[in-house]
């Protein structure tokens, strides 16, 4: 049996309902609330032709009060609707998953570092199989260090120098994944 299909017959493509157009706005003041909460630089690096929607989002996060920002965020609704949306959403896109893996890359080394420490003197062995190029004997007193700042009950500062040094070794030799 055939299926039914609404515009059969007619020959005209009705338009979208009430609901579909009310979404897609929606849609595009939600996108331009992500692009307020954006800093200038990661702003500068979204494709957005038309100066009065940049001015806008600008203005909008100079707003405090929540009854102004709703209405402003409205405003930048209704101005993207003048807008191709398409490159803007890929390029935020893009963006976020960038900021995704820096976040997952900088949680691989936190569990890098936890193992190491936990370890103790053998958990050099661990950083030096990731990054062979690592200098063995500074990783070791970082290590022994943290050891005595556990025993002593002083803060980690160790631990936040061994950080540092993973991720130095990390951005000079990229992830071997």
């Amino acid at each position: 049996m055939p299926e039914f299909d609404e515009n059969e017959g007619t020959g005209v493509d009705e338009p979208p309902s009430k609901s579909a157009r009310k979404r897609h706005m929606l849609s595009l003041q939600s996108m331009g609330e992500s692009l307020v909460e954006l800093n200038d630089k990661q702003l500068a690096r979204i494709p957005i032709d038309d100066d009065q929607l940049l001015a806008t989002i600008r203005e909008c996060r100079q707003i405090r009060s929540n009854s102004a920002r709703k209405r402003h965020l409205q405003l930048i609704g209704k101005l993207m609707r003048n807008v191709d949306s398409a490159p803007i959403e890929q390029a935020l896109q893009s963006l976020y998953s960038s900021k995704q893996r820096n976040t997952a890359a900088l949680h691989e080394l936190e569990q890098l570092r936890e193992a190491i420490l936990a370890a103790g003197v053998d958990g050099v062995e661990l950083a030096m199989a990731r990054y062979p190029a690592a200098d063995r004997q500074h990783l070791r007193q970082l290590v022994l260090q943290h050891q005595r700042e556990m025993q002593r009950k002083q803060p980690p500062a160790a631990s936040r120098k061994l950080f540092r040094y993973l991720k130095d070794l990390q951005d000079a030799y990229g992830d071997p994944d």
